[in-house]
């Protein structure tokens, strides 16, 4: 009897659908071709599977969603029935990648391998890397066979790293490598599959050849152990339901459950039952246990506010105690800084009462002291008085005369102590007036090397120096500052430097109105060429008026006509070229001048700005240079007088 089959609702996906998912579509030669009658997918096939064309079943059916992992390390690896069409028992699910040669590349640009292949050591160290994982994968090779490999050895490892990575890629053992190699590289998104050329699979040991593909193998490889570290990892993005805790709030962990319950309801249905009881009761019970934890910490926080609640509204219907509290706060403030400027005054009077203490305890250490020490000395005055034989009244004498002389030698000491420190404030000043007076004479020296009146000098002041020398170890006051009389030398010579400053910048002047003018007159002569040059245009102008009515009018005078008109253009074209020449002429001498003009103007405003700076500046300077020199001199004038 025949199988009850459902046809689809929907017509099949098209040929471009491989554009839509970013994954190089083919459909193996092997398949089997479509039966009649099979219940076909409404949605197109999933995305993460190539189209896969379905063979005979009992039960046939396509399915009608794409797949949501869209996590390209498992979709050959988790849902072995989810996203495709199921077929025999014997065949072999389709892999995610291409298996024909017409993958499109990655991008427009070509990748260089940087890596160094042809180095020994580099090439050594993939060696042990491939050799270690293909041991720990149970793949039986030796060091020997990876040193000289051999086509076969090379393809089973080929093969066992490509299955590895995709268990479901239709590599055919009776297919040729050559045909299978770049493609399932490609397909694996192998970032330098355009520098592979198969000629090197027929000798792959060959010292041309081993280098990169040891390199495919090495890459191969490590791919192997990210996927296995990103299988082995439990991150939410593998969307593994046994790795889902009780408790979570990962969008993945939301996602990894839903992906699970659309395989289950979709094996149910490809069982040709549309009522989903066990997957949906399954989520159900899958999140009633997420929502215990949070349904008992829901009914532990409303018990905790109804409590509160309950408590407010006691403390709302009871007679609020703030104002008690405030008012017995109040006086607790205030003898609180009652107490706190008691407690001031106490610590003031005690530190006064400390300090007097040991103020007095000093002054008694001291008395005593002097006291002992008068002791002695009247016990030794005492004898010297007796070997003397002094009088009662000599002695009294000699005292005072000892205490006066005292008094006069203390005071003595009072004044020459006094004078050592005003001479020493004294000395401190004068040299602060000194360095302050060096500072000024070498921004004044500075100044002079600015403007360039360095001796010798512009005529007529050849003769004259302007520099100035401090000599503050001189005794006299007049030799302190040596060189030229600021008065009548310095400050006469820099008025006349000035003058011929003006002078020199009023010649210039006068020079750019010369130019002004001269500008001005072939402006105009400019002017004047133009208007000929458009005189001469509108005449050719009427000329070949006349020339074309008169061509117009009398075709028997044709050649005549021609020939007139063929000397007029060459008149006109003549006219027109000296007319240029002319105008090119008075225009390159016009840029000339005014180039010349803008030059001159530039000068004049630097040297007369540059001018009049220098002038102020050093005639400042040399006012407060001077002020500063008299000042000292007459402070030094009035030290040495009252000394």
């Amino acid at each position: 009897m025949a199988d009850i089959r459902r046809r689809s609702m929907m017509p099949p996906p098209s040929e471009n659908y491989a554009g839509r998912s970013g994954i190089p579509q083919a459909v193996p030669s092997t398949i089997k071709k479509p039966v009649a009658n099979v219940r076909m997918s409404l949605a197109g096939p999933a995305l993460r599977a190539p189209y896969q064309t379905p063979g005979p079943s009992h039960n046939p059916r396509q399915s009608m969603m794409r797949s949501q992992n869209a996590n390209p390390l498992l979709q050959s690896t988790t849902k072995s029935n989810y996203g495709r069409t199921p077929l025999n028992s014997s065949t072999r699910r389709g892999s995610i990648w291409a298996a024909g040669g017409n993958v499109a590349p990655s991008g427009t640009q070509t990748l260089k391998d940087t890596r160094p292949l042809r180095d020994r050591q580099y090439q050594t160290k993939m060696r042990q890397e491939i050799l270690s994982y293909l041991q720990g994968a149970g793949f039986e090779i030796s060091m020997a066979s990876l040193a000289n490999i051999t086509g076969k050895d090379f393809r089973a490892i080929f093969d066992f790293l490509v299955l590895t990575l995709d268990p479901s890629h239709p590599l055919g053992q009776s297919a040729r490598l050559e045909d299978e190699f770049v493609p399932a590289l490609k397909a694996l998104r192998y970032p330098f599959s355009h520098q592979i050329d198969n000629k090197w699979l027929a000798a792959p040991a060959s010292m041309h050849s081993w280098p990169s593909l040891l390199g495919v193998l090495h890459w191969l490889v490590e791919m192997c152990k990210l996927r296995e570290d990103y299988i082995n990892s439990g991150h939410p993005t593998l969307q593994n339901p046994a790795d889902i805790p009780e408790e979570f709030d990962d969008p993945f962990d939301h996602r990894g459950l839903a992906f699970d319950y659309f395989d289950q309801a979709y094996t149910v249905w490809l069982d040709l039952i549309d009522d989903f009881v066990e997957p949906n009761q399954y989520l159900e019970d899958r999140y009633t246990r997420k929502n215990e934890s949070v349904q008992t910490d829901l009914e532990e926080l409303t018990k905790k506010f109804n409590q509160a609640k309950a408590e407010l509204h006691k403390l709302q219907s009871s007679t609020a105690p703030v104002s008690k509290l405030q008012n017995e706060n109040g006086l607790l403030t205030a003898d609180s800084e009652k107490f706190q400027k008691i407690l001031q005054q106490y610590e003031g009077r005690k530190k006064k009462l400390i300090d007097t203490i040991a103020y007095e305890k000093a002054e008694l250490a001291t008395g005593a002291a002097h006291l002992e020490q008068l002791k002695q000395e009247h016990a030794r005055l005492s004898e010297v008085v007796k070997e003397q034989n002094l009088t009662p009244e000599e002695v009294i004498r000699m005292n005072t005369d000892h205490e006066t002389l005292s008094r006069n030698l203390e005071d003595l000491k009072q004044k020459v102590a006094e004078t050592h420190k005003v001479v020493m404030n004294l000395e401190v000043n004068v040299t602060n007036r000194a360095e302050a007076a060096e500072e000024a004479l070498d921004a004044y020296t500075n100044m002079l090397s600015s403007l360039e009146l360095f001796p010798p000098l512009p005529p007529p002041f050849q003769d004259v120096d302007l520099t100035l020398e401090l000599n503050t170890a001189a005794s006299n006051p007049q030799l302190l500052l040596s060189g030229a009389d600021i008065r009548k030398v310095i400050k006469t010579t820099l008025s006349g430097v000035a003058e011929s400053k003006r002078s020199e910048r009023a010649s210039l002047e006068s020079e750019r109105i010369k130019v002004d003018n001269e500008l001005d007159q072939l402006t105009l002569e400019c002017e004047n060429v133009e208007e000929e040059i458009g005189e001469l245009e509108r005449k050719v102008i009427v000329l070949g008026e006349q020339a074309e009515d008169l061509r117009d009018a009398a075709q028997r005078e044709a050649n005549v006509a021609n020939a007139e008109a063929t000397r007029l253009e060459r008149e006109l074209a003549h006219a027109r070229t000296a007319a240029l020449a002319n105008g090119m002429g008075v225009k390159s001498r016009l840029q000339a001048l005014q180039f010349d003009y803008n030059e001159k103007m530039e000068k004049i405003s630097r040297l007369k700005e540059e001018t009049v700076r220098a002038i102020i500046k050093n005639s400042h300077d040399i006012a407060m240079f001077k002020e500063e020199v008299s000042r000292h001199l007459r402070e030094l004038r009035e030290f040495a007088e009252a000394g």
